[in-house]
């Protein structure tokens, strides 16, 4: 694998971290936004995030997809609040930790078939949940611009943090 267990939970708890700084962002008035009436809201894209890692992480773990786990999943967390669902992006990192903690070298190696392809499960891991951490935030960073925070720029997307003060 490209990259050692201890680095892909660091890169996934590092994509909560810039997360949460993103949603430190959000107007609380502004949950409702959507870009178009078949977007997800703010609110929804949040709670879609809260569980789609590791719900995709666990289904890598088993080998195959599972749309019933997946649709229980997810209506779960629909039904939850804005501070319900922060609360459970804050648990990620350790959940992380605990869910890719066991797998080892060889069983990130192994070949998985989800969706239809074969795939090392680490790769499967990196490119979905990974690379979904990723498209995901900067989808709420793009909706955050919309929303009119303008000031929001590439160290809030990229580094997770507030741009230095100007000299």
């Amino acid at each position: 694998m490209v990259m050692t267990n201890s680095e892909l939970v660091g890169s996934l708890k590092n994509e909560v971290r810039i997360l949460l700084h993103l949603v430190s962002k959000i107007d609380p008035a502004k949950l409702d936004y959507r870009p178009s009436a078949k977007q997800r809201s703010t609110l929804e894209l949040l709670r879609y995030l809260s569980m789609m890692g590791p719900t995709i992480i666990e289904q890598a773990q088993a080998g195959k997809f599972d749309s019933a786990r997946w649709t229980e999943a997810e209506k779960a967390v629909m039904a939850q609040s804005f501070d319900e669902t922060i609360a459970r992006i804050k648990e990620q990192p350790a959940l992380y930790e605990r869910l890719l903690s066991g797998i080892s070298d060889a069983d990130m190696r192994a070949t998985i078939n989800m969706f239809g392809a074969d795939q090392s499960r680490g790769a499967f891991i990196v490119n979905l949940v990974l690379s979904g951490c990723a498209a995901y935030r900067t989808q709420l960073f793009v909706y955050l611009k919309a929303c009119g925070r303008e000031e929001l720029g590439t160290y809030d997307l990229w580094a997770g943090m507030d741009a230095p003060a100007k000299a």
